[in-house]
């Protein structure tokens, strides 16, 4: 018995590492096609919060925020803030940056 609950503890482990990556996989493309729109070169992108909810849909699932840096004149640095639920992406705050 206690062999079976090992596995499910482990399966379950490799199951939530699995969707964070791919959680943080789409992020990635997100915010290179926001950094494409909006004609700035992106810097980075790192994971601010991930968690565990019921989404939009009624479904459990991960909720996530990702923070992008980017930068439209080579100089300043922006942060900008994508919302994700499992891979889709619900919402993107953009702040005022300078055009050049």
């Amino acid at each position: 018995m206690a062999t079976l609950w090992l596995l499910i503890i482990f399966g379950a482990v490799i199951a939530l590492f699995w969707t964070s990556r791919q959680a943080a996989e789409a992020a990635k493309e997100h915010a290179q096609h926001q950094a494409e729109k909006l004609q700035v070169q992106m810097l980075s992108i790192a994971c601010k919060q991930r968690r565990l909810g019921i989404l939009r849909n009624g479904k459990p699932g991960i909720k996530s925020q990702f923070t992008f840096e980017f930068s439209s004149d080579g100089e300043s640095v922006y942060y900008g803030t994508l919302y994700l639920e499992n891979n889709r992406l619900v919402k993107a705050d953009i702040p005022p940056y300078r055009i050049t």
